[in-house]
């Protein structure tokens, strides 16, 4: 059996096992997808000054947040439908997370619902992304079901008003809830592995998957069309929304896709705990910025203030240190995660994350840094 070394091997496996639909909606980015190509070459441009000789003989890789001490600055970002990577995917990446004692952010459109995920990673640190639908009702309770599965943090996605463009999906007749076509049904069929593992598991267990934590009308056909308006993302969400999101939940509160030293002022403003410099891995908006080019000014503007994350186009722990090197606490990583989860289940994502902690260590050693703290100080070339 071959080896799975590095990120293209793992995403290698997961293009090989998954239907071209799922694949690509987990790969791909959005229009152009102009930014996607703007994140790497970013990262790319950035280098790292290395030290000799230091005598160094122990490397931390340990960050805090929240008044909590992680042994790596890594958090598993919030996926749509990982559920259909592996069978109970969100469970298997929370339960991968736990034993790396990092925390797992579970999607408000999971395939498994926060509260089964919670039974069967007892242990796990659960942190729950929450997109705002129209309905303020169905919200409100969505946010105290997150509390009652202990749910430490929520990340508020900010940053997608609208579902974006993404004209493969249409091409790959890929859509959820599932609406069978010729090229769909085709696609599912051409990976029999992947549908005997996955999909008829779910068929014969609990029917065909959906979002979990959407209302129990919107998951059935005939009625789906009644709720549907209610579970919209709201287009029209502002910043005085987040005070009665803040009266509400007692945890952190982490607003996720913050692309501005504007909009980080206001998230302090509105007391939010931290902050996600994001451009959605480049999924959303295919004129953003990159989190590269704004971080900074970021972290120089409110840095003392509120707990700067970051993510977008992460594949070997070099890009994760780029990141903390301008200044953010911890990475968040989605794609990786996935490939992980659909090259080897559980295991195989446990082992993605091993190895980007693993790159992160050695490029700590050869910077010649014995923390991230020291390396955070000198770092960049």
């Amino acid at each position: 059996m071959v080896r799975l070394l590095n990120t293209e091997d793992f995403r290698t496996k997961a293009r090989k096992y998954l239907p071209k639909g799922l694949f690509e909606y987990i790969d791909r980015g959005t229009e152009a997808e102009l930014v996607m190509a703007d994140i790497r070459q970013s990262l790319d441009r950035i280098k790292f000054r290395q030290s000799v000789l230091t005598g160094n003989e122990a490397f931390d890789l340990s960050t805090t947040l929240f008044d909590q001490t992680y042994p790596a600055p890594l958090i598993i970002a919030p996926t749509a439908l990982a559920g259909l990577v592996a069978h109970a995917g969100e469970a298997k990446l929370a339960r991968a997370a736990g034993r790396l004692g990092i925390p797992f952010c579970v999607s408000t459109q999971s395939v498994t619902s926060i509260e089964d995920i919670r039974k069967s990673a007892p242990e796990a640190d659960l942190w729950f992304q929450l997109y705002v639908w129209k309905n303020r009702d169905l919200t409100w309770e969505l946010l105290e079901r997150a509390a009652r599965a202990g749910a430490t943090t929520i990340v508020i996605t900010a940053d997608t008003p609208l579902s974006p463009k993404r004209d493969y999906n249409q091409h790959n007749g890929f859509s959820v809830p599932f609406v069978p076509t010729l090229r769909g049904i085709c696609d599912v069929l051409s990976r029999p592995t992947w549908l005997s593992a996955v999909m008829m598991r779910y068929l014969i267990t609990s029917g065909m998957p959906t979002y979990a934590h959407y209302p129990a009308a919107f998951q059935t056909a005939i009625t789906r069309l009644a709720i549907a308006e209610d579970v919209k993302i709201e287009s029209s969400l502002c910043w005085d929304d987040l005070d009665e999101i803040r009266a509400r939940w007692r945890g952190n509160i982490v607003i996720k896709g913050v692309l501005s030293v504007e909009d980080s002022q206001r998230a302090v403003k509105i007391g939010a705990d931290g902050i996600v410099v994001s451009a959605h891995g480049g999924r959303n908006f295919d004129m953003a910025p990159t989190p590269v080019d704004v971080l900074p000014a970021i972290v120089e503007a409110v840095g003392d203030k509120i707990a700067i994350m970051a993510d977008s186009g992460i594949r070997r722990g070099s890009d994760a240190l780029k990141y903390l090197a301008l200044g953010g606490r911890s990475v968040l990583v989605g794609r990786l995660p996935l490939y992980g989860l659909a090259a080897g289940g559980e295991q195989g994502a446990y082992d993605v994350l091993s190895m980007l902690i693993d790159e992160m260590h050695s490029n700590l050693v050869f910077a010649g840094a014995s923390s991230l703290e020291a390396f955070k100080k000198n770092a960049i070339a």
